[in-house]
């Protein structure tokens, strides 16, 4: 899906460039073409400025989301959830972040967060990017308590796993 919707803006790289924000960030776009998370309008000057474009470029990207039934749907009813990653440190909480090598796989989440679990090991949240929105998903787990080497280890070794980050 991600790489169908960049293919409608594949002749501007800074259209391209605003879908990409407003899907990392799940920002919609309202019936007035206004970037919006929940009812609040984020002006188009600041996400310009976020991404070095012209504030026209933003205008011309909702403007054609809108005119694409499919890019409405879409753009119409994303969200964006609260994350605790950036809190971690504060809370002192966990993050282990797993990049996988085929993010379609069905049971990566059962199997890593049963891992988790069988050893003791609370999951405050649980994120995992949606592979047809994103290059290069990754599952994010928040976690009250370190993950122990052992665990690091046997979660490494799964036939999936490519890489494993602590933060």
């Amino acid at each position: 899906m991600f790489d169908e919707i960049m293919q409608k803006f594949e002749g501007s790289p800074s259209q391209q460039a605003v879908i990409r924000l407003l899907l990392e960030r799940g920002f919609s776009v309202n019936d007035d073409g206004r970037v919006v998370s929940g009812s609040i309008e984020i002006p188009n000057t600041q996400i310009a400025r976020e991404i070095d474009v012209d504030r026209r470029v933003v205008d011309s990207t909702t403007d054609a989301i809108l005119e694409d039934e499919q890019l409405r749907r879409i753009f119409q009813n994303i969200s964006s959830i609260p994350s605790l990653m950036d809190l971690a440190p504060v809370l002192d909480l966990h993050v282990l972040t797993v990049d996988v090598s085929d993010a379609d796989r069905p049971g990566i989440v059962a199997t890593i967060t049963t891992l988790l679990a069988d050893d003791g090991i609370s999951i405050r949240q649980t994120i995992s990017e949606d592979p047809e929105f994103t290059d290069e998903p990754r599952l994010y787990l928040v976690t009250d308590a370190e993950v122990p080497g052992d665990l690091l280890n046997e979660l490494k070794n799964l036939d999936f796993v490519r890489k494993i980050e602590l933060q």
